[in-house]
């Protein structure tokens, strides 16, 4: 090992998988929660994506849908929590597969997880322009946003984007700050808008908003594609799930966080337990304040952008309105639910202000997390070197935070014209839950027999039952995801949008081309064995130089 009597537990554990102590070790149990938290933020996709919920199954997806989410998000965290207490190692899921199952797999996880981290940052900072354009300008100030073009969404998506690279630029100790902010933020706007979402429930009818109801199709705005239950079942848990994810950002900022092998685990599980508990109360008013919304409607008619035609075909539901009715809005259900309902009273525009913050703090997280991911991506070889170069002075890597930011940035340019969007924000969820569960079954098949280290943090009896788990709700998740977003048009024709299953194909097509042709022959991958041990000269060189010694 280096040569260092004042080394702490944490540095001696990052030696002994070969890697010099680079990064500043400032983050404890509530900053590792908290900057998972963050880019969970159920103010962001537990609100932009609720339309999906009701127009897939309804009020169930918001309610039952939910919880059964949140459970297996609980389960996919505790399995990865299990492994990263035994590798606590900045971009670990991918440190985590190439130990477990071996080089190829760890460069297909790195890749996956990486994707999956990319798609977010754009999807959530696209969601944060919807906000500020609906939610403040034409929601609170009243302004006409219809002549709001693609241009002026790159410009407000450029200007978030660096601010969120300058936060992370200057050190975990700031962007620790603010993600402490966040994790506040996020519970007492939540509690706030929970509360006036409540305040206008007209009928405490519990049946109603646990009702289940396929709503696919024209049904539900045209949001989901017209399938069976089954099938409805699987694209409406994108509702949970595109929403309580991110948390790998505890596992990614290890090498940041003190007593790691004892603390990584519990921020993951901690941010999607409050997660769920949190947003089950807020999907529940949200889907019982729904009706009031027809009462909104009736009385001030310019407070939604609704053709007269839906109008008229709200009124004349039969029975009068019942939640699962507002399926009939797609995609404009929570705006118009939050404008009618909630923007016009004082705290509801405060409401409005934190859900904004909150979306920005969601999207900074999320490029501390990717960057990270990068960062140690790069040191091993799967990327330029130059992206894991360490400033000196913030002790953060910039080079690899910026490149996250121009990627994130590009890939918005590119997907809106294309009506690409939707591929987006879908893949974000579904390729992280499969990079999630790439090392889960590895560690599956590994365990007891070369996998026989392990951390602080054990499912003892069980660790392979919740294995197993993950792995069926992975493949039900890419079931669901590919049939959410599907093909438009016909091959070919000017108007053909392809569908997720496209990207899917050519993302690993080239992956595998890649591997067998080139990377299979130079890619080293994590240092094992024989190979730790001679880097430990190197690690004490690196850790002087950036010492100032």
């Amino acid at each position: 090992m280096a040569n260092n009597t004042n080394m702490s537990e944490d540095e001696k554990v990052l030696h002994g998988m070969g890697y010099a102590q680079e990064l500043s070790r400032r983050m404890g149990t509530f900053q590792s929660f908290a900057i998972s938290f963050s880019i969970i933020c159920i103010l962001s996709g537990g609100l932009a994506s609720f339309p999906i919920a009701l127009s897939t199954v309804g009020p169930w997806m918001a309610t039952i849908g939910w919880v059964l989410g949140g459970i297996f998000a609980l389960i996919v965290a505790a399995s990865m929590g299990q492994i990263a207490s035994s590798y606590p190692t900045a971009g670990g899921l991918y440190h985590w597969s190439s130990i477990l199952g071996g080089k190829f797999w760890g460069w297909l996880t790195a890749w996956t997880n990486l994707l999956g981290l990319l798609f977010v940052i754009p999807a959530v900072n696209v969601i944060l322009y919807g906000f500020i354009r609906d939610l403040f300008f034409s929601g609170i100030l009243h302004w006409d946003v219809s002549t709001w073009t693609n241009t002026t969404m790159y410009l407000w998506v450029a200007g978030i984007t660096a601010a969120q690279c300058l936060l992370n630029h200057f050190g975990i100790k700031l962007t620790t700050l603010l993600t402490d902010i966040s994790g506040y933020l996020i519970f007492v706007i939540t509690i706030l808008l929970v509360i006036l979402l409540f305040s206008h429930v007209q009928s405490f009818d519990l049946g109603k908003a646990f009702s289940f109801v396929n709503t696919t199709g024209d049904a539900g705005g045209g949001v989901a594609p017209a399938y069976g239950a089954v099938m409805a079942i699987l694209m409406g848990m994108l509702y949970p799930l595109f929403t309580i994810t991110g948390f790998d950002a505890s596992a990614h900022t290890s090498e940041e966080t003190r007593d790691a092998q004892n603390t990584v685990h519990k921020g993951m599980l901690q941010s999607v337990f409050w997660s769920l508990a949190f947003g089950f109360i807020l999907a529940l008013g949200m889907t019982m304040a729904l009706p009031a919304v027809y009462t909104a409607l009736a009385a001030d008619p310019a407070q939604t952008a609704l053709s007269k035609e839906v109008m008229a075909k709200l009124a004349a539901i039969p029975g009068g309105p019942a939640p699962a009715d507002m399926a009939v809005l797609g995609w404009s259900s929570f705006s118009v639910l939050f404008n009618t309902l909630i923007a016009p009273s004082f705290l509801g525009k405060i409401c409005a202000i934190g859900i904004i913050i909150a979306n920005f703090f969601c999207a900074l997280s999320a490029v501390t997390s990717t960057s990270r991911m990068i960062y140690a991506f790069a040191r091993d070889g799967g990327l330029p070197s130059m992206l894991a170069n360490v400033n000196a002075g913030y002790r953060t890597p910039v080079a690899a935070i910026w490149f996250t930011g121009i990627v994130s940035f590009i890939l918005v340019v590119i997907t809106t014209p294309l009506n690409a969007f939707a591929a987006l924000s879908t893949g974000c969820a579904m390729y992280l839950y499969m990079s999630y569960g790439m090392p889960v079954l590895s560690g599956l098949l590994a365990e007891g027999k070369t996998w026989t280290t392990f951390g602080k943090f054990r499912l003892g009896g069980l660790s392979k039952l919740f294995a197993v788990i993950v792995v069926l709700g992975v493949i039900g998740i890419i079931i669901g995801g590919h049939a959410f977003v599907p093909s438009v048009g016909d091959f070919g024709a000017a108007g053909f949008v392809p569908g997720l299953i496209y990207y899917t194909i050519g993302f690993y097509a080239i992956l595998i081309v890649l591997w067998f042709a080139v990377v299979g022959k130079t890619f080293k991958g994590p240092p094992m064995g024989a190979e730790i041990a001679k880097r430990q000269a190197a690690i004490a060189a690196q850790e002087r130089a950036l010492a100032g010694r």
